[in-house]
């Protein structure tokens, strides 16, 4: 796969791309907050470290579940990065369904957990692997389901802004990084994080 990288600016052009409902909105969700600082996306690592991580996937990409425990054991180990995981549910209906799932469980108090346990799943998903992978953090798929019925709103505007922004970084699928100001089109293997974070840094 090949890997691109390039600075990110966000202008004024992009609110052509957005759906109506969205471009009447105060804050452009393609703008550099939005896809740093999320107020509503959940947050891992340090949450007040000095450089940010965004990672767009998929929960059945088969580069995601590989890179996953690599860029959980980088962020880790270097204690001052805040990793946003923004779900990109690009390969359809099942992926949709985990995407909202773990969503959900944020608001449960297992958002890791459920994270983790979905990235264990196989490859391609049906709802008794996504029960399994609740299970395993102690929830009922249907008490899951409650929770994405109440947070509905919640939910949809994430997954509309993570769509947005991956469309307006022409990121043609998953994983894709944004690290600091610069994006990564692709996997970034161990050195390869590890170096874009000592840049952004730098």
């Amino acid at each position: 796969m090949n890997l691109t990288r390039r600075h990110f600016t966000v202008g004024a052009a992009l609110a052509a791309i957005l759906p109506p409902s969205l471009a009447r909105a105060t804050a452009d969700p393609t703008s550099r907050e939005l896809v740093l600082s999320d107020p509503e996306a959940p947050v891992l690592g340090n949450p007040n470290g000095d450089v940010t991580v965004v990672e767009y996937f998929d929960y059945q990409c088969p580069y995601c579940k590989t890179s996953y425990e690599t860029v959980r054991e980088v962020v880790e180990q270097d204690g001052k990065v805040r990793l946003v995981m923004k779900d990109w549910p690009v390969f359809g209906g099942a992926s949709i369904i985990a995407a909202q799932a773990v969503l959900a469980t944020a608001k449960l108090g297992k958002y890791e957990k459920a994270l983790d346990a979905m990235f264990r799943t196989p490859l391609k998903l049906q709802q008794t692997d996504v029960e399994k992978a609740l299970a395993k953090v102690g929830l009922t798929f249907d008490d899951v389901g409650k929770a994405v019925v109440k947070n509905q709103a919640w939910i949809s505007s994430l997954l509309d802004r993570n769509w947005l922004q991956a469309s307006a970084f022409k990121f043609v699928g998953t994983p894709s990084f944004v690290v600091g100001s610069t994006t990564f089109a692709g996997v970034l293997d161990r050195k390869g994080l590890k170096d874009a974070i000592a840049k952004a840094r730098g």
